[in-house]
């Protein structure tokens, strides 16, 4: 390979821009290999980890941020209709639910069709919106798991805006 192409290939892959990005803020960062990177983002409600993914035939960056915790298969039924209620609130990405080992993710991506290269505030508001979204529907997942509460129920208690101070 010659040094144009590692410089091209360097250039189009935006994981160094998110690695760059994830030391700038001190998070516990892991570059798997080239298509990933991994990072530990401490949240409101306890630590979130986040899976950045280049796919470079789909020139899509991906990211994928769980729970540190699983949800038991008596909730599945009631946490899948808890995710179609919050999926139907979001406006970029998705929740979904991995029956297989009970892991709740939020997924999104960049399209870089074409060659585009992502900047650092769009890597920036990729990781953001997902450890926001997490952070947002953590306790309608609580009450669903611990409480026995409804989706509805769940949805309904959790997303209520307080105002002023108390």
């Amino acid at each position: 390979m010659s040094s144009m192409q590692v410089l091209d290939t360097e250039i189009l892959n935006p994981l160094d821009r998110v690695e760059r990005l994830a030391e700038q803020r001190h998070w516990s960062c892991d570059r798997t290999d080239a298509s990933e990177v991994t990072m530990l983002v401490e949240g409101a409600w306890g630590d979130l980890h986040v899976s950045m993914n280049w796919r470079d035939h789909a020139e899509t960056l991906d990211v994928a941020c769980t729970f540190d915790a699983k949800i038991p298969p008596a909730k599945h039924d009631e946490m899948a209709r808890l995710v179609a209620l919050i999926n139907a609130q979001l406006l970029h990405g998705h929740f979904d639910l991995w029956r297989a080992d009970g892991s709740l993710v939020f997924r999104n991506n960049l399209l870089l069709a074409g060659g585009a290269q992502a900047n650092d505030a769009q890597c920036e508001a990729l990781i953001r919106l997902a450890v926001e979204s997490c952070q947002r529907y953590f306790p309608a997942v609580q009450f669903v798991v611990w409480a026995g509460r409804s989706a509805a129920e769940a949805i309904e208690s959790s997303l209520f805006e307080t105002m002023g101070e108390a």
